[in-house]
């Protein structure tokens, strides 16, 4: 069989075996690329498997041509029909990966892969049509391949397909990067000046080559510049971690987090934690000693997550202690906030807030809600219960909203909880929540334990309910102690 190829054969066939191998390598590299996009990954090893069995038809043609024998006649107008087909294939391939480079419009892009869905269709239609009818190509007595009258109407569609692809690297040049421009346009061109080589060169088939090297630089130009862009995300990506980190540092210095944080105090005690579902959050606490006899305590909760959440909630933060710090009211220092807060609030967010002021002397606490959670309160001897106080409106949610304050009494022993929604809204994978019920529960196995061991069981029981579901939310808690008879020994 082998003695029967011609010097031109031989050369032809080799071109066609390093094709392939040269396919195989690329095929394995892209299918082991972690950089390029999915569907980037999909459209190359689609391209190179594709190229695989078009050269890999044509290689066999040429190894069949000349054999006598019926069943070789059929093989081969079966192979060469292949080897037409996929020609025409390639073509659209690369039709519909320039559009997509092209960045048109949705509707422009849609009827553009419509109508080269239609041209491959005809093309297709013209060669099963062909076939039975010689038309295309045939084979004479000798099984030897011929070109047919109507040979130029298997190139008509591609060639309309590739002057589409010409068109739309000429009108969106500006949006395609020039280099992947350039390999476009060289896999394009490659072809046709092999086709023209190849007709002063004894039928050696360059154009087999040339679609290959093309395809390869096209490939390798388009991985390149998707290298780059993954680089500059990585970097950019650790730079925006780096700032995320900082900003979480500068977040919880902005809170309380010295422990125990009055220790020359002995008629209170406090402790509150902070827990962020993502880098930042829009949770936070404060406490802080207005004078020497009043201690003002804020838990709050800003609308959303993330770095919007936590700027608003640092100038949540400051307007309300500020306020605070004036000697107001409660209710007063709630609805400055919120006349303040509105005044700039072009995004409508909002923030929910419990404040209390407790003066020491006496254990009167006096405290406003801002549509935050209940507080829980437990009196000496007593348990931890829901104390359902009265909800005023969202701070930020409207302007000229007015506050009202209530009262609450605290007895040596007393202990004040209070938190955000993160705690009884925790979520297990089924999507069943921790609820308050079991947060009062949680409080009275441990009524009688110090602050940090009770913020730090109620976390233990929400982490045991959730069995390690994502955190979607916040979490905060403070835990205070009236304890005005320790102050006097």
């Amino acid at each position: 069989m082998i003695s029967n190829l011609s010097a031109t054969d031989l050369i032809n066939m080799l071109f066609i075996a390093a094709g392939i191998g040269i396919c195989w390598l690329c095929f394995m590299h892209v299918a082991s690329s972690k950089y390029l996009r999915k569907e980037v990954r999909g459209y190359f090893m689609a391209l190179f498997l594709l190229i695989i069995f078009y050269i890999s038809a044509h290689l066999a043609r040429i190894i069949m041509d000349g054999i006598a024998g019926e069943g070789v006649r059929t093989a081969l107008y079966i192979v060469t029909f292949a080897e037409v087909v996929a020609a025409g294939v390639m073509t659209h391939l690369l039709s519909i990966l320039v559009v997509a480079v092209s960045q048109l419009e949705k509707k422009s892009a849609m009827r553009t892969v419509i109508v080269l869905y239609a041209i491959l269709a005809v093309h297709i239609a013209i060669l099963a049509v062909g076939w039975p009818m010689d038309l295309i190509y045939k084979f004479d007595a000798n099984n030897e391949y011929q070109r047919a009258s109507g040979y130029l109407l298997c190139n008509v569609c591609p060639v309309i397909m590739m002057l589409i692809d010409a068109v739309l690297l000429i009108i969106n040049r500006k949006k395609i990067e020039k280099r992947i421009n350039s390999a476009f346009w060289i896999y394009l061109l490659a072809p046709i000046a092999a086709v023209a080589i190849q007709s002063f060169s004894k039928n050696i088939q360059y154009i087999i080559f040339a679609t290959v090297l093309a395809s390869v630089y096209m490939f390798s130009t388009i991985l390149a510049s998707q290298n780059e862009k993954y680089e500059e995300q990585k970097i950019q990506n650790s730079r925006i971690e780096t700032e995320l980190n900082m900003a979480t540092r500068i977040q919880a210095d902005m809170l309380p987090n010295i422990y125990p944080a009055f220790p020359e105090r002995r008629d209170f005690d406090i402790y509150a934690t902070m827990a962020p579902a993502k880098e930042v959050g829009g949770d936070f606490y404060d406490f802080f000693l207005i004078d020497d006899d009043h201690l003002c305590m804020i838990m709050a909760d800003v609308s959303g997550k993330g770095v919007p959440a936590a700027l608003f909630m640092m100038a949540s933060k400051i307007i309300l202690a500020n306020n605070a710090m004036m000697g107001k009211t409660p209710a007063q220092i709630l609805t400055d906030a919120n006349a303040a807060i509105c005044s700039h609030n072009r995004e409508e967010m909002f923030v929910t807030v419990w404040l209390g002021i407790l003066e020491i002397s006496t254990g009167k606490l006096t405290a406003a809600n801002a549509g935050h959670e209940f507080p829980v309160i437990k009196h000496s001897g007593g348990e931890f219960e829901l104390f359902k106080d009265k909800h005023g409106f969202v701070i930020g949610g409207m302007d000229g909203v007015k506050y009202k304050e209530y009262e609450i009494m605290l007895e040596p022993g007393s202990k004040l909880f209070l938190y955000t929604d993160g705690v009884p809204e925790a979520t297990d994978n089924d999507g069943g929540m921790f609820t308050a019920e079991r947060l009062v529960s949680s409080l009275n196995s441990i009524k009688d334990g110090g602050m940090v061991d009770i913020v730090k069981k109620v976390r233990a029981d929400v982490d045991e309910f959730v069995k390690g579901a994502e955190q979607f939310d916040d979490i905060t808690m403070l835990c205070l102690e009236y304890t005005p008879d320790k102050d006097k020994k």
